[in-house]
């Protein structure tokens, strides 16, 4: 099917927003929109292709937050001496895969640029919306920087398919920042912090100056986007937030302090648990480096503790995972792991609703309802009450449908 008129009947509408199913319903999709959302009875199919739900759930596509789908390896310090022709037709099968879980709509915080996106846009190959950041800012030295302590040289060339751009003092981060807003960035993200996958820093330093920080806040504000932070330590989050930046990714070691600060600015929050638990587990068989693995055990323990504390006070808390290589097929452990600590209905909220939000697509994407895009899933019961039916997609996911096109569908 394409992104003619049609008509998704005998269906069981799920309101992320409510945390309720509404039941007996028809969701007519046309031109890649929801036009209308009524009583079955109500709807006249007229020349509209008719697919009958069987009261199933339709629920709007899944949005992550946090991808790289350029990391198409774990070894990011190999992956800029690839061909970038090679990145790109291996990340078409990254985005596939996103899209064969569910996921309508992923915002990538390192590597994907305007071109990836226009691709899956223009439908040369399927995957989801790509909302994307182009490279992220790292200072020396800092979680980006993947030179290890022996190597002095750096592609900065914009073609070179690393995920960040190395930069330093005000008026280059400035700079840098403007780069990545002239090729179309929905959002610029900085390195707060240390980080797992860099060779030379640690997980507890913080990285980029008050200066430095403002800086970049200032220029995405002219821009009309916001800033997005890498950090783990309650000393790093709380600089970032200080600075202004308007999401904070990870904060596994963050503290009530860092609490206080995400309320009074409003500020997002997305843990990323499931890389984590794929590095541990598998990290090393996909390449990923063995020194930088020991650095997995600093922050592992610590990712529940964190969504526990952002989830009793009450923060916007988006899904996003962060996988890398051939750990993207783990992009739904996500759910699993936050189901400790979560209800089903404020894990659902975080992939649709709040993130919707984040991306500033609030009533485009995340719902089922007219004028949103037609990002739609049909699913075998009520994830509410059973949110692992989304994490067997082979047998529990009949349809997905993005922007109008039907992706895939198992109803007849």
């Amino acid at each position: 099917m394409d992104s003619g008129r049609i008509v998704l009947r005998a269906a069981a509408v799920l309101d992320p927003e409510a945390g309720a199913l509404a039941e007996g319903q028809a969701v007519v999709t046309e031109g890649g929109r929801v036009v209308e959302v009524a009583a079955t009875a109500a709807v006249r199919a007229g020349d509209a292709t008719v697919v009958d739900v069987g009261g199933r759930a339709v629920l709007p596509g899944l949005i992550d937050a946090h991808v790289h789908v350029n990391a198409v390896t774990a070894d990011l310090g190999a992956l800029e001496t690839w061909s970038p022709a090679y990145v790109t037709a291996r990340a078409a099968g990254v985005l596939r895969g996103m899209l064969d879980r569910g996921f309508t709509t992923v915002r990538d915080v390192a590597g994907a640029d305007f071109g990836i996106a226009a691709a899956v846009a223009e439908g040369l190959f399927p995957g989801p919306r790509v909302i994307f950041g182009g490279k992220a800012l790292s200072q020396t030295g800092g979680h980006g920087d993947s030179r290890g302590p022996g190597r002095t040289a750096l592609d900065q060339h914009p073609c070179c398919p690393t995920l960040t751009v190395v930069a330093d003092g005000e008026a280059e981060v400035r700079r840098a920042a403007r780069e990545q807003l002239r090729r179309g960035a929905h959002h610029v993200k900085v390195m707060l912090s240390g980080g797992i996958a860099s060779p030379t820093d640690r997980i507890d330093s913080t990285q980029y100056s008050m200066e430095e920080l403002r800086a970049v806040v200032e220029e995405a504000r002219a821009a009309n986007r916001y800033v997005t932070g890498h950090a783990y330590t309650a000393a790093a989050v709380n600089r970032g937030l200080e600075a202004g930046v308007g999401c904070i990714e990870h904060g596994n070691l963050m503290d009530a302090s860092s609490v206080a600060l995400f309320r009074s600015t409003g500020a997002f929050y997305v843990p990323t648990l499931a890389t984590y638990a794929a590095l541990a587990a598998e990290g090393l068989d996909h390449g990923f480096p063995a020194d930088q693995h020991a650095k997995v055990y600093e922050v592992l323990d610590a990712g529940k503790a964190a969504l526990e504390l952002a989830h009793r006070a009450e923060l916007p808390i988006v899904y996003g995972t962060d996988l890398l290589g051939g750990m993207h097929r783990h992009q739904l452990t996500e759910l699993t792991l936050r189901a400790e600590v979560q209800p089903a209905a404020d894990i659902l909220r975080s992939a649709t609703t709040v993130a919707a939000r984040l991306l500033g697509l609030e009533g485009r994407v995340g719902v089922v309802a007219p004028g949103a895009f037609a990002d739609l899933l049909v699913v075998d019961g009520n994830p509410l009450e059973r949110l692992e039916l989304l994490t067997d997609p082979a047998r529990n996911l009949r349809l997905v449908m993005a922007a109008g096109r039907v992706h895939r569908n198992d109803l007849g």
